[in-house]
């Protein structure tokens, strides 16, 4: 290894490091989660419907109002590339046809001020909500182990996971999952 990799290793290493130690300290402000599991669900999806996080704007928002509705649950974050690029795509897909019968859902991995300014700056059509750090863990039940995003759920309306997508969404793809549902 010469001299030029290893100085853009160390750079690279103390970005994440001051990156995580930010988030930290951000997050003893974050707005508070509150959990209270529907009655009958449980898993991952159960975790889901207990979760009551707050919107962009700080507004509280019980999940478990979407029971009984297919639901696409991106987990995603404002400096993760493929996660932007997708959010138009998934933005059309909640405003059209497969938006009557489907609820998508944007559980951001950050800030709430992060999220708020990308909010402002972007129009998205549905709900983006603030999990912070916590929508990590959320998305490690799903099966995200390495905690990679974007990282997407399918769950049917009878509450079941159908399907998990880890990276930037090809979307032919999921309008073949769409349909069968």
């Amino acid at each position: 290894m010469n001299k030029k990799h290893l100085a853009a290793y160390v750079g690279v290493a103390l970005l994440f490091a001051a990156s995580g130690a930010w988030v930290g300290f951000n997050k003893q402000h974050a707005a508070p989660i509150t959990t209270t599991a529907p009655a009958g669900v449980t898993g991952p999806v159960g975790a889901l419907y207990a979760q009551t996080l707050p919107d962009a704007k700080g507004a509280p928002t019980a999940l478990a109002q979407y029971k009984g509705k297919a639901m696409l649950v991106n987990f995603w974050a404002p400096w993760c590339a493929p996660c932007v690029q997708e959010m138009p795509e998934l933005s059309e897909l909640a405003a059209g046809e497969a938006g009557k019968k489907l609820q998508v859902i944007g559980i951001g991995i950050d800030s709430p001020s992060n999220i708020a300014a990308f909010s402002d700056k972007y129009k998205i059509t549905y709900p983006v909500l603030v999990a912070g750090m916590s929508g990590t863990e959320l998305s490690r039940q799903f099966g995200n182990t390495g905690g990679g995003l974007p990282y997407t759920v399918l769950i049917g309306a009878d509450g079941q996971v159908k399907k998990t997508y880890l990276g930037r969404l090809k979307f032919d793809e999921l309008r073949k999952d769409l349909a069968t549902l």
